[in-house]
């Protein structure tokens, strides 16, 4: 039996048994917590769960405490069962950012989903593990970061892994994925039938199927692994999977704010001495101080001790301390865009589980007695395109316009994304076929002719969009949320690159035999959107994020924008660090938390081995 320790606002630390096959929430021992700790790790997510998890274990010898502004949440369903996927959007267990009104998208107001419980939003996504191609990792080390290549990154990502079905016909390959990680993986053993038409009906419009997705080629379609534990088929997180593995000196804080980190001068950087609390506690770091806030929070944080671009800081009423204008910067997304159909009545659809609470309460019990049902189901069908299987000779007017719009803004990232386009191993573009309806529209009112049908949802995400946004302060109080701009559709190849997703994903669905399954094309309708002018409009009208935000305390050398070095420690700082998909430079063609849980597993390497280095 594991202990997880855990510490609430009332300084209670609570010793939780995680017993299988789900971590129980009773409290059995009450102690204080300490007031100072050798490791600080501000924010309990898919990064600092493991960062600080992984530290324990290789500094056995010193303290590490993760402190984390939501609950713990073990024995909630809609994070636990697979298919509640999404149910925790918008609840207590997310932060809810929203963005100012994007211009290029009518003014609309986009809203940004963060975990906010212990385990972050590994506990609240949509549970899809896959990574990128090779060579779009080895552009982190091009851009400036040496040590964060391929090889480094896929022995990091397989750290964090176990993959537990390969074989034919899902992955061909026995290579390329890890067998012994912390996090659970497999490919859903509940497809849905009309997705089994999802791999011939590719095939026909020229898509090659890809079953060694995981070794670094990821262009093709294929069935993609989600993070579930086949054990019980629960979702497999960081705080349920790292957590548990911790040493002994791990505590973890949650319901719990951190309102700054405590910097003090010495010349010529700053030293984080610790971190005051919302509540005006301070807690003491002996060693270091490790943010790992996301994408959203991470750079705020930094701004609001100090660390920041000096007119930002001026206008929130906070002092300078550290001179970086990158911070909150380069805020990079994927956007997406889909379109529904209304499945033939003989195919069972994900919606009827919303619809029909007796056929609901049906499949969950299969799902409590570990038999296969609808509840197990995640996400299954992919497809990671290049820009030439979706324009065919379109292609290259397309890539013209990226050239133009990086010429403009004349920077590292979108440099290294326009050498990308002529990659044809790269991906552009991707798109999944989703059970159920996930569109913007609406399900159909209860009332109305359609209400009850069975739908399916075809999404398109663009994976290395030009438009970089910004995430920035606007008071100096922590409660205050940020001002968060993604910049979507902002130049012309992002609008031309949405647009084209759109029109390809009605050559998906009207290609056999995939077409014989629908009956209409409920979103955006056939008859509704037709001309150039009719698809762009229905993209302004439609386009949302992906949930991917990245970039905002980018890995780049300082003159490039950049906030934390190849170590991922703060410029200007010397023992203050950024761990999460915040420190990713440039945007990848795959789902981020792979990724992220790799960043989390090399930052533990090179901070534990830092220490070990000073102790001899």
């Amino acid at each position: 039996m594991t202990f997880l320790r855990l510490v609430t606002t009332a300084s209670i630390l609570l010793q939780t048994a995680l017993c299988s096959p789900l971590p129980a929430e009773s409290s059995t021992a009450e102690k204080k917590f300490k007031q100072s700790y050798d490791f600080i790790v501000v924010g309990g997510g898919t990064a600092g769960n493991t960062v600080a998890a992984r530290l324990s274990q290789q500094l056995p010898d010193s303290s590490v405490l993760v402190i984390e502004a939501g609950p713990y949440a073990p024995t909630e369903d809609r994070i636990n069962i697979p298919g509640f996927k999404g149910s925790t959007l918008g609840t207590k267990y997310d932060w809810n950012f929203t963005s100012i009104p994007q211009e290029a998208l009518n003014n609309r107001v986009i809203t940004q989903s963060r975990g906010k419980v212990l385990g972050g939003t590994s506990a609240i996504n949509l549970l899809i593990w896959d990574r990128a191609t090779e060579p779009e990792y080895d552009g982190w080390e091009e851009v400036g970061n040496p040590g964060w290549g391929w090889d480094t990154m896929i022995k990091a990502m397989n750290k964090a892994e176990n993959f537990t079905n390969p074989g034919p016909p899902i992955y061909t390959e026995n290579t390329g994925y890890g067998v012994a990680g912390p996090i659970n993986a497999v490919v859903n053993r509940y497809i849905p039938e009309h997705q089994e038409l999802w791999r011939p009906s590719l095939e026909n419009i020229g898509v090659e199927w890809n079953s060694e997705w995981l070794g670094g080629d990821m262009v093709g379609a294929a069935y993609h692994s989600s993070t579930i534990d086949p054990t019980y088929w629960n979702r497999s997180y960081s705080a349920l999977e790292y957590l548990p593995r911790a040493g002994s000196k791990l505590v973890v804080m949650t319901d719990t704010q951190v309102a700054k980190i405590n910097l003090k001068k010495k010349d010529p950087k700053v030293v984080a001495t610790g971190v005051t609390l919302l509540n005006g506690d301070i807690i003491t770091a002996n060693n270091e101080v490790i943010i790992s806030g996301g994408t959203i929070q991470s750079p705020g944080l930094l701004e609001l001790s100090g660390i920041g671009c000096a007119d930002t800081l001026e206008a929130a009423g906070v002092k300078q301390l550290v001179d970086l204008p990158g911070v909150g910067e380069n805020l990079q997304d994927h956007t997406r865009i889909q379109a529904s159909y209304q499945l033939k009545d003989n195919y069972t659809s994900f919606d009827r589980l919303k619809v029909d609470p007796e056929y609901a309460a049906e499949q969950l019990a299969l799902w409590r007695a570990g038999e296969s049902g609808a509840y197990d189901y995640a996400a299954s069908a992919y497809s990671y395109n290049n820009w030439s299987s979706i324009l065919g000779s379109e292609e290259a007017s397309l890539v013209n316009a990226a050239k133009q719009v990086a010429a403009e803004m004349n920077n590292v990232v979108d440099d290294k994304k326009v050498e990308w386009l002529s990659n044809p191993e790269i991906s552009q573009a991707e798109f999944i076929l989703s059970d159920g309806y996930t569109g913007s529209k609406g399900y159909p009112a209860q009332g109305t002719p359609l209400y009850g049908k069975g739908f399916t949802t075809i999404i398109a995400g663009l994976m290395h969009q030009l438009a970089r946004g910004s995430v920035h302060i606007k008071s100096s109080d922590v409660s205050v949320y940020p001002t968060y701009d993604p910049n979507f559709a902002s130049n012309e190849y992002d609008l031309r690159a949405i647009v084209a997703m759109a029109k390809y994903i009605r050559k998906i669905a009207q290609s056999a035999p995939f077409s014989q399954v629908w009956v209409s094309e409920y979103e955006p309708g056939l008859d509704v959107v037709q001309t150039d002018a009719e698809w762009e409009a229905y993209v302004r009208n439609n386009t949302n994020t992906f949930y991917h935000p990245v970039g905002t305390c980018a890995m780049l050398p300082r003159e490039d924008g950049g906030v934390v070095d190849s170590s991922l420690m703060v410029y200007g700082t010397t023992n203050l660090r950024v761990v999460d998909a915040s420190v990713i430079p440039v945007l990848l063609a795959a789902h981020p938390q792979t990724g992220i849980y790799g960043i989390a597993e090399r930052a533990a390497e090179i901070i534990s081995t830092s220490w070990k280095a000073i102790a001899r």
